[in-house]
């Protein structure tokens, strides 16, 4: 009962002391609510995926070929396209029936020249850039808008067109919406990727959190030491202080509520790497969330009680405002050793261990990058007791470090565990991504885009392409199947079109309208070949020549026959399938827009592609784009409760701040005694974690076995990215400083 007293004082206490005292609380919930709110940031991650996915699901279509025509069966068939490099969905609609079924978002399906936007393509539609977009809907009227229930996110572009003329040739026949197809299973580099990410994007966090509920530790300080004047004993003073943190974490927890709350309103605002996701997608777990306001708490009083071991409060004062003794090194190089110890069993061996083995690297990363937190104070207090002499701002700055390192540093390990994350991921990111991207083999000099016209727009695509604006050169064959006579299992490739668009299919040389080449061994001269089973007849001439295939520009070797014009009319063949290579002019950068458009025109089933030399994995690419959003949101929100901790410093050191400038101190040498006190842990600490990143990287490559390598390029830029925020932190807390340093702020309570 006794132990429970205690406890509630300590509350009372962490509410107490007027305005002095509220501010100390209040600063430090700011400070854990911003790391409990990344915390549920973190957690609602799968669930906003998840609810992506399945949403995804449930639009898409039902059925296939099998199906017959009946009054309950739709015919879709994807327009899929893009706009300034973002992805849009687009698919076209016809129904054979009555009671066809309507995709999720649609209240009816659109009826030939109506179409049904999603609220992001409406806003395009109805900005300055609509009429660059609106030609792809073929003139269709905008007649509704797709709810959320049929978009992936609240800024997807996409579309849904009615059609009279869609077949079933070209279009799957469905009979409803909604599959559930098996996910892609993660590989072990994949799984070693994403679990080095959490660790790296949920690490500073941890840190944070564990400095932010030391706020106030002087003054705490003292206030124990009143109490010890009173009669209470180390105990209970030990008591008091565990309730004052946890009832301080308690609002902390409640803050970071409300943060999270607030903060998910406006992610449908944002736009990542293509990715947008709902308000309501962003929920956290309950078990997540009630181990998330346990934990912070409990982390609150364990940080609290082991910072009080090295205090002891007496009657008069307390012993650690003296100059403490040189702090050991060897125990703060167990954990790095231990991390190591624990990662090194699995060098060459990551991608044939088990699942389990995640947790092994989980806590070899977390043990190994914990290294750095620990060997900052010892590193600051090694270099800066060594320090002497120098302008009056720098004494300032060093004298104060010498006696109180501790708290400079805690400010800094967040931003020191985040770039060592940072580098030894990106490391072993680019150690494996030739694994996940290989060579197109395509020639973006040869063309900037591939169009692929489904049959019955592939007769004048080429020359409507070549009559875009922005279009240099247009070339492309019309392609057709066909069957040797005597083997009607086998197909032959068939391609018409003039002399410059055979070469770039295959080394035609002297090539003249009439002439026939073939390119596939299996061909013969002679050989009569049947275009569809009751289709017309034509057969490979004899003055046909033999040539050697190159790769197209897309990367493809095509195989066939290649056929001019005047060799074969391809008017009597029936619909054909047309591939055109697009060339624009690189100064116009809304000429593949209107390449897209004239596609369109043509069929809204044609597909523009651009041409690229690589390809990437998508689940590689996804979760590199996860790690880009993580970090960026992490860096903001660290370098926000930075400010917090660097303000709380400040108001602490109001009464010393608003002496100095009573005495005659300048203004201007305060301020920059501040920045140096920010710049050098700054500086030692990004030394430190680029050493861990180092470290971390290597080891990663080891299990992976890949060659280790070192890109500094990635280096200086995670370096120059902390940098700047710790710079952008240290400039927002220069309006505060000179405020504190009114003589108001000599008052005391």
């Amino acid at each position: 009962m006794r132990g429970l007293t205690d406890l509630l004082m300590g509350a009372r206490l962490a509410f107490a002391g007027g305005r002095d005292g509220w501010t100390r609380t209040v600063l430090t919930a700011i400070g854990v609510g911003i790391g409990v709110a990344m915390l549920l940031l973190a957690a609602a991650v799968p669930a906003a995926l998840d609810a992506r996915t399945a949403r995804g699901d449930a639009r898409d279509p039902r059925g296939g070929q099998e199906l017959a025509a009946g009054p309950a069966t739709l015919l879709v068939a994807g327009a899929d396209t893009e706009f300034r490099g973002v992805p849009v969905r687009g698919v076209v609609l016809r129904p054979e029936g009555l009671r066809a079924p309507v995709p999720p978002g649609l209240a009816a399906l659109p009826r030939a020249g109506e179409v049904a936007v999603s609220p992001a393509l409406r806003d395009v539609l109805e900005s300055g850039d609509g009429p660059l977009f609106a030609p792809r809907l073929g003139g269709a009227r905008v007649v509704g808008t797709i709810a959320d229930e049929g978009l992936a996110g609240p800024r997807e572009l996409a579309f849904y067109l009615g059609s009279d003329t869609l077949s079933g040739e070209r279009a799957k026949r469905v009979d409803g919406f909604g599959t559930s197809v098996p996910s892609e299973g993660f590989g072990p580099v994949l799984m070693l990727l994403v679990v080095i990410i959490f660790v790296v994007l949920l690490l500073p966090i941890a840190v944070f959190l564990g400095a932010a509920v030391r706020f106030g530790g002087e003054r705490r300080d003292r206030r124990m030491a009143a109490f010890r004047l009173v009669g209470a004993d180390r105990r209970t003073t030990r008591r008091i202080a565990a309730g004052e943190a946890a009832a301080a974490a308690l609002l902390g927890v409640a803050v970071g509520g409300v943060l999270f709350a607030l903060g998910r309103q406006l992610v449908p605002l944002v736009t990542l790497w293509d990715l947008s996701v709902f308000a309501a997608d962003v929920r956290p777990g309950r078990t997540a969330v009630l181990v998330i306001t346990l934990a912070v708490p409990a982390l609150a009083v364990v940080v609290s009680m082991v910072a009080l071991r090295g205090v002891v409060f007496e009657p008069l004062g307390v012993v650690r405002r003296a100059t403490g003794a040189r702090r050991r090194l060897w125990w703060r190089l167990i954990l790095p050793l231990l991390g190591l110890a624990l990662l090194f069993p699995l060098f060459g061996n990551v991608r044939t261990a088990t699942a389990d083995s995640r947790y092994q690297v989980a806590a070899g990363a977390v043990l190994l990058l914990i290294g750095a937190v620990t060997l900052l104070p010892w590193l600051i207090d090694l270099v800066v007791r060594r320090m002497r002499g120098g302008a009056v701002p720098w004494q300032l700055a060093v004298r104060r470090l010498q006696v109180d390192s501790a708290t400079s540093a805690r400010l800094v390990n967040g931003i020191a565990v985040a770039v060592a994350g940072t580098i030894g991921l990106q490391m072993l990111f680019a150690g494996v991504q030739n694994e996940y991207r290989h060579d197109t083999g395509a020639d973006p000099g040869r063309a900037r885009a591939y169009v692929h016209v489904p049959p019955a727009g592939g007769i004048d695509a080429v020359a409507r392409l070549a009559a875009t604006p922005g279009v240099t050169r247009a070339s492309g064959t019309l392609q057709a199947d066909a069957t040797p006579a005597g083997t009607p299992d086998r197909i032959v490739e068939v391609y018409i079109g003039d002399c410059a668009a055979l070469a770039e299919l295959a080394y035609v040389d002297g090539c003249g309208d009439g002439d026939v080449f073939v390119s596939n061994e299996e061909v013969a001269v002679g050989d009569r070949l049947s275009f569809g089973a009751q289709g017309p007849q034509w057969t490979v001439p004899v003055a046909a020549r033999r040539v050697q295939v190159r790769l197209d520009p897309v990367g493809w070797t095509r195989r066939g026959v290649l056929a001019t014009p005047a060799a074969l009319d391809a008017g009597r063949l029936g619909p054909l399938t047309a591939g055109v290579y697009v060339r624009t002019d690189s100064t116009d950068p809304d000429a593949i827009e209107r390449v897209r458009n004239a596609a369109a025109a043509v069929t809204p089933l044609a597909y523009v592609s651009e041409v690229s030399e690589t390809e990437e994995a998508r689940r590689f690419t996804n979760i590199r784009r996860g790690l880009y959003i993580g970090a960026v949101v992490t860096l903001l929100l660290v370098g926000a409760s930075l400010l917090v901790g660097v303000l709380e410093q400040l108001r602490e050191r109001r009464r010393l701040l608003a002496m100095l400038v009573a005495v005659g101190t300048r203004r201007g040498t305060l301020a920059w005694s501040v920045v140096w006190q920010t710049v050098v842990p700054v500086l030692l600490g990004l030394v430190l974690a680029v050493g861990f990143g180092l470290a971390l990287g290597a080891a990663l490559l080891r299990m992976v076995s890949v060659t280790i390598s070192v890109s500094w390029d990635v280096v200086g830029l995670s370096v120059a990215l902390a940098a700047a925020v710790m710079a952008a932190v240290t400039l927002l807390s220069l309006p505060p400083l000179w405020r504190l340093m009114r003589p108001d702020g000599l008052r005391t309570e």
